[in-house]
């Protein structure tokens, strides 16, 4: 049954159920025991992070991850629930088309219903609900030479935009902006580090460890979370409200990132080098 996606999508390539917990259930044929293993693994260590960050996208009393969607030079994986403690994830070609495959990982989950239940262990999932006070922590005015002004400008012109955090290629934030407070961008720096490092730990099941990573979306009921490349191993993170439009959104952020890596990058209340 889920040879459905890969029979009936033109460029899905691949995939596989697992559990929460990252336990492979099955998967199509054409990948290695070890890769099924590795794959799941970091689809359940990117979706833990996901759901941990939940509260970056926006405030909310319900917090409901939808998917994420990881995009590289020669392809995508994607990643949806598939009932209590299951998710399904596939890989496509660079022009598959991306309504069909969605359509079709969904209806493969509705027919199969709870055949990809999995009760989660003890301890159980990340709570998708509350944040921990991590909301609290993004009110408050930021250190002084913090705020890029490049990225104050980008969510001040695109409606609906949240926040935006430059990240170092060693994980830690370079700037960000006005409405972040330090304790917010250090805990999201974190978080994003692991989802960057866990998104490109999927390039093989897209077809090569050696495909570029360009971005990871990831959808709740109430906001997007981003990651983009920004070069030299540095990336942004973003969020935005459900009815951003996502697309104006990141190609404002990728417009610029060319001042915030080069070293022309404006701060608030004083320069610096991004």
């Amino acid at each position: 049954m889920v040879r459905d996606i890969v029979d009936n999508v033109p460029g899905a390539r691949h995939a596989v159920v697992l559990s929460a917990d990252g336990i492979p259930r099955g998967a199509t044929e054409g990948l290695a025991e070890k890769d099924v293993r590795t794959i799941s693994a970091a689809m359940s260590g990117m979706q833990a992070l996901s759901k941990a960050t939940a509260h970056f996208a926006g405030p909310a009393a319900e917090r409901r991850w939808n998917q994420t969607v990881v995009e590289f030079s020669e392809g995508w994986a994607f990643l949806i629930g598939a009932g209590q403690g299951a998710y399904l994830a596939a890989a496509a070609d660079p022009d598959v088309d991306l309504q069909q495959i969605s359509f079709r990982m969904h209806r493969l989950v509705a027919r199969l219903g709870e055949n990809l239940t999995a009760p989660p262990r003890v301890g159980g999932e990340y709570a998708e609900e509350g944040d921990g006070g991590a909301s609290a922590r993004s009110a408050g005015a930021p250190p002084a030479g913090f705020v890029l002004l490049e990225l104050d400008k980008v969510i001040a012109e695109v409606p609906g935009a949240r926040h935006a955090v430059l990240l170092g290629s060693h994980g830690l934030p370079r700037g960000a902006t006005s409405g972040m407070g330090q304790d917010l961008a250090d805990t999201i720096s974190a978080a994003m580090t692991g989802i960057q490092a866990y998104s490109r730990a999927t390039a093989q099941f897209v077809g090569d460890p050696d495909f570029e990573w360009r971005q990871t979306v990831i959808e709740f009921a109430h906001g997007w979370i981003f990651l983009i490349a920004a070069g030299d191993g540095a990336f942004l993170a973003a969020s935005a409200a459900p009815d951003c439009d996502i697309d104006h959104f990141t190609a404002r952020l990728a417009e610029a990132v060319p001042a915030l890596t080069t070293g022309a990058g404006t701060y608030a209340e004083g320069r610096g080098h991004a």
